[in-house]
């Protein structure tokens, strides 16, 4: 029974190192890399060299040109894409910036207006329209204390001319009365005269 015990074994550890050759690698599949270490593991020694097949050496050179021409191809595709990504981004470039050139001239657009025949921007209007509305207040407070100081001057020479008026009046009835009273006294000193 150990004997028998012991060729099971012996058979199950002979199969599964098979199976372990046969999954390290080949060369018809897996990477390029991992195809080297198989064609080194399955080559055969000579003092310090190795000796290889030349059918696995054919392979693995046809392979290794395989990769490189699909790493070529893809490489072409991949400068293509680039290109057209590079003309694609040269031409949102030039729109944008066409975009901000025709933003610009509607901000200046919107913030200017002509004025008289002349271009004149809204702040500046603003300020130029602030600055006659103050001056025209400073002239109206102006005239409306000149007016106030005349306004004064003739009220008081109305009452000067009111005062010499009455002054003038009360300087003729008295005048008159007194021309009545000597008129009187002329008229009764003849009639005393006369009697």
């Amino acid at each position: 029974m150990k004997n028998y015990l012991f060729i099971v074994i012996i058979a199950f550890f002979s199969l599964n190192g098979g199976l372990f050759a046969q999954e390290e690698g080949s060369l018809n599949s897996g990477t390029i890399s991992s195809q080297f270490d198989y064609l080194n593991s399955i080559s055969n020694n000579y003092q310090e060299f190795k000796v290889v097949k030349k059918a696995n050496l054919d392979i693995i050179r046809k392979n290794v040109t395989d990769s490189l021409n699909v790493i070529k191809d893809e490489l072409a595709s991949i400068n293509i894409d680039l290109k057209q990504n590079q003309n694609q981004i040269a031409k949102l470039e030039a729109q944008v910036s066409e975009v901000q050139e025709e933003l610009q001239k509607a901000e200046e657009a919107r913030d200017s207006f002509s004025f008289l025949g002349i271009p004149i921007h809204k702040s500046a209007y603003s300020s130029l329209m602030w600055t006659i509305v103050f001056g025209l207040l400073g002239a109206f407070l102006f005239f409306l204390y000149q007016y106030s100081q005349s306004h004064n001057v003739i009220s008081k020479a109305r009452k000067d001319l009111e005062e010499a008026r009455e002054e003038f009046d009360q300087h003729r009835k008295n005048t008159l009365e007194r021309e009545r009273k000597l008129k009187r006294e002329l008229v009764d000193a003849l009639n005393q005269k006369t009697i």
